[in-house]
């Protein structure tokens, strides 16, 4: 039997409105939208979205809205300032222990409320050559950071031939430990994951693969035989999530995630407070709504299915716990 190509990425909205998951009348309203803020709706997650359901947690979190173009007091082009602690292109240090690097700025998903979104887009491209040496040397020679953590835009949106030979520099420095990806790929592209890409993640050193996802049904389709791989090649599976108004703000919901992590080898990790990028209020969660759902999982799920409720610092301070006292790092 041939193989079937994976159905194609909706990339604009006369795209989503052609699939049926805007109707025609709004395809003028989020042109402005498109031209600010990228679009990406992979077939896979697109058929996941139910659209006789306007509440559709799946909708809600990659389906364009024009009140992104709408910022509200307290919300900031660069809510985590990453670039204050950009000592070279592509590296962000916050931490005295660990960087991230950023080799591309590309992602399979388009996030709604991407702290990012002013940064990623399907030309935003990858580091050059000179760039990428630029940034392993500096890790190299900065023999305090002992985690080098992979983000982006979306790190397993390297091809193996790419990938491999970068995550092999990285563990061959000393002083680096510990090698961490964050990626949305094994639920958004799922066929993305080949034998070639688990492959590439075999490393003698540790090394975390921290998947994003905010609901239940996002495991659903191709995603289990997409992690599965992952757990084959060593990787340690980590979960990360963002607190969603519309999307997980229900105990029922975050217990659902997290129990669907869970079942396919996966920690849950972090559970983010969102971080107030522009035009993303219509998603916030109030702090004291995060901390009473999040305690409600105490008494629902064992100790391994219970995330750690954190939010950013202004001005970089980093990574907090909520509800802890002030200088509890998370």
């Amino acid at each position: 039997m041939a193989e079937t190509s994976p159905p194609r990425t909706l990339r604009d909205p006369a795209a989503l409105a052609a699939a049926g998951l805007i109707p025609p009348a709004a395809v003028a309203a989020l042109a402005p939208v498109a031209a600010r803020y990228a679009i990406a709706v992979p077939g896979a997650m697109a058929a996941l979205i139910d659209p006789a359901d306007p509440n559709d947690p799946i909708a809600r979190q990659y389906i364009p809205d024009p009140a992104e173009l709408i910022t509200a007091p307290g919300e900031q082009a660069d809510p985590t300032a990453d670039a204050p602690f950009t000592p070279v292109k592509g590296i962000v240090h916050r931490y005295p222990d660990r960087a991230l690097l950023k080799p591309l700025l590309t992602c399979p998903v388009y996030c709604r409320f991407c702290f990012r979104r002013e940064a990623v887009g399907p030309e935003a491209g990858l580091l050059t050559e000179a760039e990428l040496d630029a940034a392993i040397d500096w890790l190299a020679a900065t023999p305090a950071i002992r985690e080098v953590i992979l983000t982006g835009g979306d790190p397993l949106m390297l091809s193996a031939r790419r990938l491999g030979p970068l995550l092999a520099r990285l563990a061959a420095i000393p002083h680096v430990e510990i090698l961490r990806v964050h990626t949305r790929v094994p639920v958004a592209v799922p066929h993305l994951v080949t034998a070639a890409l688990a492959a590439a993640l075999r490393l003698e050193k540790p090394l975390f693969v921290c998947v994003h996802a905010n609901h239940a049904r996002e495991f659903l389709g191709g995603a289990g035989e997409a992690l599965s791989r992952l757990r084959g090649a060593g990787a340690i599976l980590l979960g990360q999530s963002v607190l969603l108004r519309g999307v997980n703000d229900s105990v029922s919901a975050l217990e659902d995630l997290c129990r669907t992590m869970l079942r396919h080898g996966i920690k849950p990790y972090y559970l983010h407070q969102l971080d107030a990028a522009p035009g993303t209020s219509r998603f916030a969660v109030s702090e004291a709504e995060g901390l009473l759902l999040v305690g409600a999982l105490r008494g629902r799920l064992s100790g391994l299915g219970q995330p750690t409720y954190v939010r950013e610092t202004p001005g970089g301070g980093g990574k907090v716990v909520v509800g802890r006292p002030v200088g509890a790092t998370a």
